[in-house]
């Protein structure tokens, strides 16, 4: 039953704000055995959270003072159990503030939407009772990371909301759109950066190649191949996450296509889909054995750095322009002549750039989008085979395959 077809009457909403207080009160109980001062418990969260409903109750007839007393009065009692903590030379207001919050979403069950009190009291709950998962994530985060994530965020902050949300020139460059892209581009990225840290050495190349795909396939090629060349006992394993890291390449793609125009994904998303399946039955191989090494794709750079967004974001202006003026002096073959020649870098930009027009030509900027893809495809067989020499052959053969699978699709 949705919340919404409930009429929430004022004892639905006392025994809602009662469950919440008695949620976070189980849950600080058994906290107990380990740490001995702790304020409130099984019996005390439920009462605070009622006495956030009464005085919210008394608010809502009249009287309005009891609102502002009440909470002045359990954050009083809260302030004296934290200096008890201090004097105990126990530090930490998690259970103090806790309190406070149960105060609160009392209070809030009887007065606002329901949803927000259950939001309140659960999300309570869960963050008092996972401290262990989220400082374990604190001690792994990269500070590095931490802090490039930090400055993209206040970038974006600032810079986006000012940037003007109109066409200039005769290429029609957006600023406003140009960036939002780059943060919707980044995000992605940073999705598959952040999974591939976290369980990429733990599985060995195969699920880095395809969460690293999900950040650049190309640079993907690039670090397993030089870490073949090193390690030549090591080709096979690394080929097959460079396949898989091409594989993935397609939906990440598929995924931009529909977040910036879904016009194109009536055109483009069976294509797409059949090349990554023929990609990853390409990469099956004996060397599938996860190898429980500690490898780590080295070249994946974070995308959250403000440096590579920025360079980002200069390529796809360029590569519109370039494109706009290749489209109007030389037409439709000085295009797919375009897209073979960015197969040889990022390939992504120059999607981008394509698909943002809404009123694009669909048949033939998909087919564009499909031969810089093959070109791409080309491109990172020739990298890997060069730095693997004992799978020359067989790197030759797999790329092949999944670039002439290319071929039926652009003909379509």
């Amino acid at each position: 039953m949705v919340l919404t077809s409930i009429e929430w009457t004022v004892p639905l909403r006392f025994l809602v704000a009662l469950a919440l207080g008695f949620l976070v009160g189980l849950e600080r109980e058994s906290t107990k055995v380990e740490q001995k001062l702790v304020f409130g418990g099984v019996r005390t969260h439920p009462i605070i959270s009622l006495f956030g409903f009464g005085c919210a109750w008394l608010y809502s007839i009249g009287a309005t003072f009891m609102l502002p007393m009440g909470l002045f009065a359990i954050a009083l009692l809260t302030g004296i159990s934290y200096v008890a903590k201090i004097r105990a030379e126990k530090f930490g207001s998690t259970s103090e503030v806790s309190a406070l919050l149960t105060f609160i979403t009392g209070a809030l069950a009887m007065l606002v939407d329901i949803w927000i009190a259950m939001a309140m009291g659960i999300v309570n709950t869960m963050l008092l009772s996972e401290k262990a998962m989220l400082e374990s994530y604190v001690d792994k985060l990269s500070k590095v990371e931490f802090l490039a994530l930090i400055k993209f965020l206040l970038i974006t902050l600032i810079i986006y909301p000012i940037l003007p949300d109109q066409e200039f020139t005769q290429f029609n460059v957006n600023p406003a759109r140009v960036w939002r892209i780059v943060i919707i581009v980044s995000s992605l990225g940073f999705i598959g950066y952040v999974l591939e840290k976290k369980f990429g050495t733990r599985k060995g190349l195969w699920l880095s190649g395809l969460l690293g795909g999900i950040v650049s396939s190309t640079v993907v090629t690039l670090s397993v191949g030089r870490m073949a060349r090193s390690i030549p006992e090591r080709a096979g394993a690394a080929l097959q996450a460079a396949l898989l890291a091409s594989s993935v390449m397609y939906i990440r793609v598929l995924i931009l296509v529909w977040l910036i125009n879904p016009v194109f994904i009536s055109t483009l998303w069976y294509r797409l889909l059949i090349l990554s399946m023929v990609g990853f039955l390409i990469s099956i191989t004996k060397h599938a054995i996860p190898f429980n090494g500690g490898e780590e794709l080295q070249e994946l750079q974070n995308p959250f750095e403000v440096r590579p967004a920025i360079s980002f974001a200069i390529l796809f202006v360029i590569l519109s322009v370039v494109t706009n003026v290749v489209v109007t002096t030389v037409g439709n073959t000085g295009l797919l002549g375009l897209a073979c020649i960015v197969g040889f870098s990022d390939i992504d930009p120059f999607i981008l750039s394509l698909i943002q027009n809404p009123k694009s030509d669909t048949t033939l900027f998909a087919t564009a989008i499909l031969v810089a893809m093959m070109s791409n495809t080309i491109v990172k067989g020739i990298y890997f085979s060069s730095y693997t020499p004992v799978k020359r052959k067989e790197t030759v053969l797999r790329y092949s395959l999944l670039t002439f699978a290319h071929l039926p699709l652009i003909l379509l």
